[in-house]
């Protein structure tokens, strides 16, 4: 499901209407039905949203409530997902479609709220001290200290994805697997930027210090 990064980061030409940029609201949802509704989900994500790495399935138990709302929105409407060589985004925007509408969309999202956070297993290959500094200059601004993330800036957090699925959708981003939709106002952005990671090893350090800014399994 989701992704990563802010569409606010880039240059002025890149960025949406200043009225498209404001964080989505999401309303309060029914448990009792996102429980229900969230079966479907669990059969990849886990019954704790813990994810499954084998089903290239990321943690939902992590994710902002705001961004995941926005990326359900997105795979249902075909603005993620939309391409044949996307085979994992074409699987979640087919699954979006058996969510009728944005309350049930809710609904499952307050459910996923209940489920308690999952601590990612650290399998950095990366000089988190390089990150640290490509960090701050392409993502800091948006997804702030300690990459927490920052609503107002449609930001999501990334210290809770796993480094896998991170560095997946970075590269979908710099191959236009991702962003590349004409109404991804948020995703647009990400293509310019993510292109300046020069190489593998770039990625692999920015990884790096996103895992090193939380508590991991075996620290």
């Amino acid at each position: 499901m989701i992704l990563l990064f802010c569409g606010a980061c880039s240059t002025q030409s890149n960025r949406a209407p200043a009225t498209e940029l404001s964080a989505p609201v999401v309303e309060k949802g029914n448990i009792d039905k996102g429980r229900t509704l969230y079966i479907t989900c669990s059969a990849c994500h886990g019954d704790s949203g813990e994810g499954k790495a084998h089903l290239h399935a990321p943690s939902l138990a992590n994710l902002d409530p705001w961004y995941a709302f926005t990326q359900l929105k997105n795979f249902k409407k075909g603005i993620r997902g939309y391409l044949s060589q996307d085979s994992t985004g074409v699987q979640m925007a087919t699954v979006a479609q058996s969510l009728k509408d944005t309350t049930e969309m809710q609904d499952v999202i307050v459910y996923i709220e209940t489920l308690a956070d999952v601590k990612v297993i650290s399998a950095a290959a990366g000089d988190k001290r390089k990150g640290e500094r490509t960090y701050q200059t392409l993502c800091g601004s948006c997804h702030g200290p300690g990459a927490k993330g920052n609503e107002l800036m449609h930001a999501p957090r990334l210290n809770g994805l796993e480094p896998w699925y991170i560095k997946s959708q970075i590269t979908k981003f710099k191959t236009s697997l991702r962003g590349a939709h004409p109404e991804d106002a948020y995703g647009a952005p990400m293509v310019p930027m993510m292109a300046l990671l020069k190489d593998e090893q770039a990625i692999d350090d920015v990884i790096a210090y996103i895992q090193s800014t939380v508590p991991t399994v075996g620290q």
